[in-house]
């Protein structure tokens, strides 16, 4: 059992000492937090099915052929989970299968298992034998984050290993009740089909805060504390534990008076969640009188009746990619007035902004015929493509711009980068709106490219509004790929950098006398809402189970507060340290960190 706070085996991630306030009674194994929440349950061990596969085959030529069929459709599966789990939980947390495909893609791994088939062994066996040894290699590396790829290679290799295996023999699977899931290290493909109904919370044994496990556990809100050490799979199934997410501890056989004590914990975090359920109508207002837009971030026309249901003051950002994905032809004009109408009617009189077309070539879009590209994130994307195509951006203009005689629609082009492109995109819209001979609207822009930034000035005097879209800006900004599997989680929307950017554009738009939003994830952040505030960012959009809390965070401070708050921050030298200088300014405020 790992001593809190003491050394840990070189060959384990060192697990977190335990906070001086999780006083428990029964057995704590450290480990460090994954994600929040506290749960209690039964334990159960998490098992995968059993791959055999024959060592040798006699004809080689159609082993070569078995193995490049095999990639070839592990590669398409992986493609299409990226798509399904884009549309779930977003860009950066579907990047996790992004990165699978470009692990398979690897032409050295490929090639040694050739090489063994060449020796007489068969495509399973040879295959095995490649990504068996790569992933033992990665996981051996001092560090974490690339030891935390090992697990990332091995889900990858039982992929392609599964079409290759003679016989699969699977194993039970998990029981019908709630459980605290234990496993060595949870693959990412393994995280995203678990179902939070049947899941209580994670414990693995290896892994990272960063690990792509992680990620995934904090999208799907499941409780996980990762590194716990070899010590937790010697718990057997059914043993009564309490895990800890937000003290990053599992706790078995707990005491009477420890699970009082997360019981109670979980019953604090439920009311605050009803309070604010009950105020969510209520305006943001702090306690100095200075009132801040909440709006919600949509991506169907469901979600707009949820969004103003959740509390929404309108929706900051409609993704009308939804439309656009996982079909063969683009939606027409007829097809996507329909749904922009049912939103607009959805949202009863309040405002709508509608971000046209944000598509890349990280995308698989086949009618678009779009090339693969080195470096999608700096090509053809966003307002780029909109006049690559234009047929598409024009089509799609008549049916926003007709949906707004039902009610206030604002339009939003993605990926502004110089003024050239705002001019030429209002002219288009100017054109399409003649032709149709509907009331002009409000058009904004979303700032999320570094030369928007440096030319906001120019750019706030041809818009009625901004929007942030923090996510992308962090990347630009502080050139780490938000899709990379190793730098994605040091790419913090928090970071010093990233929050001048956002100072530097509140002031050109104050200066013209336009209004600024953010729509990215900082927004709905409980460090980030009240540092966006404080910069002076008028509305905050957000996920929808976000509205309400954000709602009461504003309500719980002074704006007075949060400005002085944002100027320290700016003089930060890093994201940790602006988290740090918040959650201590705001302690009592709840929930900030």
């Amino acid at each position: 059992e790992p001593v809190p706070g003491g050394p840990a085996p070189a060959e384990e991630p060192a697990p977190r000492a335990v906070p001086a306030d999780l006083d428990y009674d029964g057995r704590v194994i450290a480990g460090i937090s994954a994600s929040p929440g506290v749960s209690i349950g039964p334990l159960w061990k998490f098992q995968r099915e059993e791959l055999t596969v024959a060592e040798t085959a006699p004809d080689p030529e159609a082993q070569h052929r078995r193995l490049d069929q095999a990639l070839a459709a592990a590669a398409a599966d992986l493609r299409n989970l990226h798509e399904e789990f884009w549309k779930k939980a977003g860009a950066a947390k579907a990047a996790i299968f992004k990165a699978h495909q470009e692990l398979l893609d690897d032409p050295e791994m490929v090639a040694e298992a050739h090489a063994l088939i060449d020796r007489g062994k068969s495509a399973g066996w040879a295959w095995r034998a490649v990504y068996e040894e790569r992933a033992g290699t990665l996981a051996q590396l001092a560090d974490p984050l690339l030891a935390g790829r090992a697990a990332d290679l091995s889900d990858v290799g039982r992929r392609v290993l599964r079409l290759l295996a003679v016989v699969t023999e699977s194993v039970a699977a998990l029981p019908d009740h709630p459980v605290i899931l234990l496993a060595e290290d949870l693959e990412p493909s393994d995280t995203a089909k678990l179902d939070p109904a049947r899941v209580l919370g994670l414990c693995t044994a290896g892994g990272g805060a960063t690990s792509h496990t992680a990620i995934i556990a904090r999208s799907l809100d499941i409780p996980a504390v990762v590194a716990a050490g070899p010590s937790v799979l010697d718990l057997e199934n059914g043993r009564a534990a309490i895990l800890d997410g937000d003290g990053g501890v599992l706790v078995a056989d707990p005491s009477e008076r420890d699970r009082g004590r997360a019981a109670e914990a979980r019953v604090k975090v439920g009311e605050r969640r009803e309070a604010e359920r009950l105020d969510r109508y209520k305006p943001a207002i702090t306690t100095d009188g200075k009132r801040v837009e909440v709006a919600a971030n949509i991506s169907d026309p469901a979600e707009a009746v949820q969004a103003v249901e959740a509390g929404g003051e309108g929706v900051g950002l409609m993704r009308t990619e939804f439309l656009f994905l996982q079909r063969d032809l683009p939606p027409d004009e007829e097809e996507q007035f329909a749904a922009y109408q049912t939103m607009v009617r959805a949202m009863n009189g309040l405002p709508i902004i509608l971000r046209t077309l944000d598509i890349g070539g990280d995308k698989n879009v086949p009618y678009l015929r779009m090339p693969a590209e080195g470096n999608p994130f700096l090509g053809v994307r966003g307002i780029r493509l909109c006049f690559e195509r234009e047929d598409l951006f024009r089509t799609q203009l008549r049916a926003m711009l007709r949906a707004s005689v039902e009610g206030p629609v604002r339009i939003m082009y993605p990926m502004i980068a110089v003024p050239a492109e705002l001019e030429r995109a209002k002219a288009i819209t100017e054109a399409v709106r003649r032709e149709l001979n509907v009331p002009p609207v409000e058009l904004g822009i979303m700032i999320e490219v570094p030369s928007a930034v440096m030319m906001a000035d120019r750019l706030a005097r041809e818009v009625s509004f901004f929007s942030i879209g923090t996510n992308d800006l962090t990347q630009y900004v502080l050139a780490m790929d938000r899709l990379h599997p190793v730098l994605a989680p040091q790419a913090d929307g928090l970071h010093p950098a990233v929050l001048r950017m956002v100072e530097r554009t509140v002031e050109a738009a104050r200066r013209a006398g336009i209004w600024v939003g953010a729509c990215g994830g900082v927004a709905g952040d409980p460090a980030g809402a009240v540092l966006l505030a404080g910069l002076g960012v008028a509305e905050l959009s957000v996920a929808i189970p976000a509205v309400a809390s954000v709602k009461a965070r504003l309500r719980a401070i002074a704006m007075a507060d949060a400005e002085r708050t944002a100027r320290e921050a700016l003089d930060c030298a890093d994201a940790a340290e602006v988290r740090a200088l918040v959650r201590h300014r705001f302690a009592d405020a709840g929930g900030l960190s």
